[in-house]
């Protein structure tokens, strides 16, 4: 008789693993706490973009939607190495070597994606935020160039379709509480006051950044003070039932992804918002201006790399700004390149004609010293480098003692525009240390029978930041690896 499944969550991670499962000949049950609408996890929240190693154009084909789009014949996807990956992970594990988490990641990236495809779902080109136009040509930049079509709530329906397909089961507002043990075997779960058992249970339902109380007595600093970017659902109940059964706490706990938000964005980002349009509410182009917090300064390196290896840690040091703000100072020209988030219908900002004007309309902010450290800024920009978004192209501000190593251009050009940013939280990173095969390890390494972990709830996956696009992905790798677990 096949083995019964259950799976709690109903994000990517828990989807692939559901679909995973079900492959493998097992039954499977998917239980969300959230109603239909609210199904998803943070998936839906997301531009649906996976970073996954790659050779070059003929990896790519296959799992393209639309493989006669004319814009591919001038386009230059390049490569991404699993050296690459690796290289772009170390960057933020703070001098820590690749944890085993972080290998298996790498090297089942693109068997995941492929996977994906297989069952239906596709992808497209990044090309509004991954590309830019040169010499005729669509020249993609950062290791990262697919996105699930229509973004995470595509991911999300192509994902579910495959599921269903497959035989899955899934039902809405049926919180797990508690998971059921018999001599040491997770056997089950309970749902309100009903016990529903199982032969295994994977867990991969988020993590703890839509609780307050958990992000300021795990995490600590400023991080209860964070907007939640994703869903209201990932309040660490997983992890709190884990750790109940002696589950072995593994990871950064006081790490996350992060990133510059609107300030006057409501936690939940918006949920009156049709779920795609939710990531508006990011300003991640900061790589075009500058940042300046309360007392007029600058206080990161804006153009210290691609936006995609900086926002998560940018977005944190936003938070711990004063006041936990910041603004980000544009000018005309670079008005077109700035993302559509910034266009969005309520995108708050201000606008003036000179500079002096515009650091008087900066709420909270010490004007004369804002103004103070533009005319610095422009006073350094090296005007012998010529500006290019395409590359690191060394456009720098030699002299200052916080330098912008890249894409530094003066401001001279009105209108000027200034918008207010926070830190926002989308998922954390501490999580659960599992095996190989996602099995959910006691704190003495042993692998607790019957629990199987996915997604954000695996730890040592990431630590003091990472490269955009690695956490669906990690989804998509670690769920399949716990489906195939689980019914193995």
């Amino acid at each position: 008789m096949s083995k019964q499944i259950i799976v709690v969550g109903s994000g990517n991670a828990a989807l692939c693993a559901g679909i995973a499962a079900l492959e493998a000949g097992a039954r499977v049950l998917m239980l969300e706490k959230a109603d239909e609408a609210l199904a998803g996890g943070n998936t839906k929240y997301t531009a649906g973009a996976m970073r996954f190693a790659y050779d070059g154009v003929d990896d790519l084909m296959p799992l393209l939607k639309d493989t006669d789009d004319p814009r591919l014949a001038k386009t230059d996807f390049g490569g991404y190495t699993t050296a690459k990956f690796a290289d772009d992970l170390l960057m933020f594990n703070g001098g820590r070597p690749l944890s085993p988490e972080q290998e298996h990641l790498i090297e089942q990236s693109l068997p995941a994606m492929q996977w994906l495809g297989h069952h239906g779902v596709k992808f497209e080109p990044i090309y509004s935020r991954q590309s830019f136009e040169k010499d005729g040509r669509h020249v993609f930049w950062g290791g990262l160039t697919l996105a699930a079509e229509n973004e995470g709530v595509g991911l999300f329906d192509m994902e579910l379709a495959a599921f269903k397909r497959l035989g899955g089961e899934i039902r809405y507002q049926s919180p797990v509480t508690s998971l059921i043990t018999h001599d040491g075997h997770v056997v089950g779960v309970t749902v309100g006051e009903t016990q529903i058992m199982a032969d295994a249970v994977i867990l991969a339902c988020g993590g703890f950044e839509a609780s307050t109380e958990r992000r300021r007595d795990w995490m600590g600093g400023h991080w209860d003070k964070a907007k939640v970017r994703g869903t209201p659902m990932n309040t660490g109940d997983g992890l709190a039932m884990a750790l109940q059964v002696g589950a072995q706490n593994y990871g950064l706990i006081d790490g996350c992804h992060a990133t510059p938000m609107d300030l006057h964005m409501p936690d939940y980002a918006n949920l009156d918002l049709p779920a795609g349009e939710r990531k508006n509410y990011r300003k991640i182009c900061y790589f075009l201006g500058v940042m300046l917090n309360a007392n007029g300064a600058r206080f990161v390196d804006e153009g210290e790399n691609f936006r995609n290896y900086t926002y998560a840690q940018f977005g944190k040091a936003v938070l711990e700004q004063p006041g936990h703000f910041a603004w980000q100072i544009f000018d005309a020209k670079v008005d077109d390149l700035l993302y559509a988030e910034y266009r969005f219908h309520d995108a708050h900002y201000v606008q003036a004609d000179t500079l002096d004007s515009l650091c008087d309309k900066l709420e909270g902010v010490d004007a004369a010293a804002a103004r103070a450290t533009l005319e610095a800024f422009n006073q350094a920009v090296n005007e012998d480098v010529p500006f290019d978004p395409t590359s690191l192209d060394g456009k720098n501000t030699p002299g200052l003692p916080l330098p912008k190593s890249n894409w530094a251009q003066k401001f001279d050009t009105p209108p000027f525009k200034a918008y207010p940013v926070t830190g926002g939280i989308t998922f954390t990173y501490g999580g659960l240390k599992v095996s190989r095969n996602c099995e959910v390890l006691d704190t003495s390494g042993t692998a607790i029978s019957g629990l199987f972990a996915a997604g954000e709830m695996v730890g040592g996956v990431f630590f003091e930041g990472y490269p955009g696009g690695s956490g669906l992905t990690s989804g998509a790798v670690f769920g399949r690896c716990a489906g195939q677990g689980a019914a193995a």
